[in-house]
């Protein structure tokens, strides 16, 4: 995901431009910014695997195969996975991670359906 290299660089900078006197919330500042680049990278994530399931959905479309379909599936798979793991680490609630597993399976339906 995100080396620790640059998150060394990123709690360098923030102790630099921090405004905090204590220790203690210098430190929360440190880890505020860690949890972030951690979010936007899961969030990241989630919107590329969604758009890869639906550009995989569009292939099957084009050339309705057991390859293509099973290329579907597992992309699909892999977008639950991711989804399922970000709301477990409270990087999504609950109820956003269910909505755009849903948004995404009723796309898969409708192409998976549409082309029997």
């Amino acid at each position: 995901m995100i080396s620790s290299l640059f998150i060394w660089y990123i709690y360098s900078v923030v102790t630099l431009i921090s405004v905090a006197n204590n220790k203690s919330a210098k430190k929360r500042i440190q880890i505020a910014e860690r949890n972030r680049l951690i979010n936007k990278s899961y969030k990241s994530t989630v919107r590329t695997l969604t758009k890869k399931t639906l550009a995989n959905c569009e292939k099957y479309k084009k050339d309705p195969n057991s390859e293509n379909k099973n290329l579907v599936e597992s992309s699909l798979k892999q977008a639950f996975s991711l989804i399922d793991k970000a709301v477990k680490k409270n990087v999504l609630h609950k109820n956003n991670g269910a909505n755009k597993k849903s948004k995404i399976n009723k796309l898969v339906k409708t192409f998976l359906i549409n082309n029997k």
